[in-house]
């Protein structure tokens, strides 16, 4: 475990980022079942849902392995988080004015795909600062921060994926 994060963190950094990686893991077994669907959808809802949620998990899986870093200083997590924070944040935002230009948006997906994904990396940022000068809040922070994303990244896998399930079952001839 770093300098910069208790020992108490360590099983919860690993059982996170392991929970990252099946979710990613299951969502592209998922995807490659509907994979004829998404090859002949020509609009861009597919990217507009499905990037996000990869992304999404792919950063908490990154932050988690980044927090598991032996002998990383505060600042250098700190940097890490930050980077990570701004990048997510720059991302989601440009998520959030496609789903503006995306008729099939309503609010939960402005929400979910959006606004808390948005929260959450405004937390990773906050603890990133509080990181750097060494705050004991800070791990608490970021901790709950990332649930947050990983919470509201599963309802959005699972909103993408009866939405491909939606779409088969109408695809299929009636009886």
């Amino acid at each position: 475990m770093n300098a910069s994060m208790p020992s108490e963190w360590h099983d919860f950094y690993v059982l996170l980022g392991t929970a990252s990686a099946a979710l990613v893991a299951l969502l592209f077994v998922a995807v490659s079942v509907g994979a004829t669907l998404i090859s002949t959808d020509r609009s861009t809802a597919t990217r507009t849902f499905m990037s996000p949620v990869v992304f999404h998990y792919s950063s908490i899986l990154l932050l988690s392995l980044i927090a598991l870093i032996p002998n990383l200083t505060a600042p250098a997590l700190a940097f890490a988080v930050a980077l990570l924070a701004a990048i997510g944040m720059v991302y989601t935002t440009i998520v959030m004015i496609g789903l503006a230009r995306a008729s099939i948006s309503d609010a939960a997906d402005r929400f979910g795909y959006g606004l808390l994904p948005l929260a959450a990396y405004l937390g990773m940022l906050a603890a990133a600062g509080l990181t750097f000068v060494e705050k004991p809040l800070s791990a608490d922070i970021l901790a709950g921060s990332l649930l947050l994303l990983l919470a509201v990244n599963i309802r959005n896998a699972c909103d993408l994926l009866l939405a491909f399930a939606r779409r088969i079952a109408n695809q299929r001839p009636g009886p």
